[in-house]
């Protein structure tokens, strides 16, 4: 009987999971149980320093939980997840050698670091005689996939979403059933017991949502019971639990983005559902169209992860040196006193994640108020976001700094004050977040400097918005 490993990287469960239905020899027009049509599969994760030097405590505390929970769903179907630690190019094949898999299955990896280290991989397997086979992706449709009619990319959302629209999707694929999970080989050990996970064990102190594929699929339904009628209206609101907050299972891969387009597909056509329900679901589409477009970008513009693909500044409007670093420092603690800025980033430093109205906004104050450069700040979100996702992240920076695909222009400053009185109107996001402000009544909270005393232990702003915003202009009009 073949044997194979499925190697499990950003797609962190059972169902609508092609790559392991190919694993398991069940993908295509194969009966599953036909003869030479089953084949023994190791469920495999390696931890990759590489990836891991870049996470910070909370990204390594959710992957613990999620691979804690992949490795459960494996083992009540009868198997064991292996995980080990160490460069996938040496160990992959390693694994592979050990149990005799003629192929090791993955879906496909498109980020520029993923896809090197998949050719590299694929070499080295080759060298022994096996396959990497790449089956499915993150994504609905595969990055490269929609193109303009003369073959070149789509730089512009609005016409890449009404091809990626009418190009569609496949229908989602059932988890398999009666996989021959082969055991783990001595020195991989299960995620179940944590042996192959120490290095993800310490426990931040941060509230970690529940991880995994069945965590994944109840936030779903709960949303699609309860928020998606509400959330056209209601989205770009922190005060109110208006978003899905799948964002950190779709990253991890512990739902497909085409398991919720199905879902929304069906509910788009229910004449019996409400305006409100049609619009949330024609809004809820869009959003997984912007993750679809920037991976697309990604792919097409690898170096557009680290470099603006557009200069809008010259180089001297940027601060450098202790300057840069001190404005950084205050940005990241929340001490910038601009309420909503602050409530946003200590979101992050204590959950791990931040709604997206206010991830524009302290975007737009460390760029154009503190003049630091897009690319410190998108590092410092991709340590700590739970849903880091290296192509929705680096561009919807380039988005806000106005250097990227589809940008907002330069001069469109967000004010952090006029934001937080229209998105957060009653100041709660604000008292939430920010414990020194909790007294202060109404939306008066976003602009602490004009009570008689500023309250106890909030700073001073650090700056002058209209100032600043002038600054920002003048350097863009140097350009």
């Amino acid at each position: 009987m073949a044997r194979t490993v499925m190697w499990f990287r950003r797609d962190l469960r059972l169902a609508d999971n092609p790559a392991l239905l190919a694993a398991a020899g069940r993908l295509g027009t194969r009966e599953p149980g036909a003869p030479g049509d089953q084949r023994e599969v190791l469920a495999l994760y390696v931890l990759d320093p590489h990836l891991l030097s870049r996470a910070g405590a909370p990204r390594r505390a959710y992957l613990h939980d999620s691979l804690r929970a992949l490795a459960e769903a494996i083992e009540d179907a009868g198997g064991r997840l292996a995980v080990v630690t160490g460069d996938p190019v040496v160990e992959v094949p390693r694994v592979a050698n050990r149990v005799g898999a003629e192929e090791v299955h993955v879906a496909a990896d498109f980020a520029p670091y993923g896809a090197a280290r998949d050719d590299a991989v694929e070499q080295a397997l080759t060298a022994q005689d096996r396959r990497l086979v790449r089956t499915g992706s993150p994504y609905a449709v595969a990055p490269g996939r929609v193109r303009k009619g003369d073959g070149e990319p789509y730089r512009v959302f609005t016409p890449f979403r009404a091809a990626w629209l009418d190009h569609g999707w496949r229908a989602p694929v059932p988890a398999p059933d009666g996989v021959r999970w082969l055991e783990p080989p001595r020195g991989a050990g299960g995620a179940a017991d944590g042996e192959g996970t120490r290095a993800l064990a310490a426990r931040p102190d941060v509230d970690v949502p529940e991880a995994g594929e069945g965590a994944a699929r109840a936030l779903w339904e709960e949303f699609q019971d309860d928020g998606l009628d509400r959330y056209q209206q209601d989205r770009d609101r922190p005060d109110l639990a208006g978003t899905s907050r799948l964002s950190i299972a779709l990253r991890w891969g512990e739902i497909h983005p085409r398991t919720l387009l199905a879902d929304l597909t069906r509910l788009g056509q229910d004449g019996r559902r409400s305006s409100g329900m049609h619009d949330g679901v024609a809004s809820f589409r869009s959003e997984l169209a912007w993750r679809e477009f920037f991976a697309d970008a990604l792919w097409h513009t690898p170096t557009s992860a680290r470099t603006s693909l557009h200069a809008v500044v010259p180089e001297d409007a940027w601060v450098d040196g202790v300057d840069e670093d001190a404005a950084l420092e205050a940005w990241a603690a929340g001490r910038t006193g601009y309420p909503f800025v602050d409530a946003g980033m200590r979101q992050l430093a204590a959950a791990g994640w931040m709604h997206g109205r206010v991830r524009m906004v302290t975007a737009s104050f460390l760029v154009k108020d503190l003049h630091v450069r897009w690319q410190r700040g998108a590092r410092h979100f991709m340590r700590h976001l739970l849903d880091g996702d290296l192509a929705s992240n680096q561009h919807n920076w380039q988005w806000v700094a106005g250097t990227g695909l589809d940008a907002a222009p330069y001069f469109r400053i967000f004010n952090p004050v006029t934001q937080g009185t229209k998105f957060d109107p009653h100041g709660d996001y604000v008292r939430r977040w920010v414990p020194e402000l909790r007294d202060v009544p109404g939306a008066v909270v976003h602009e602490p400097w004009r009570l008689r005393e500023t309250p106890a232990g909030y700073p001073e702003r650090m700056l002058d918005h209209a100032v600043e915003r002038k600054v920002a202009l003048d350097a863009y009009g140097r350009r």
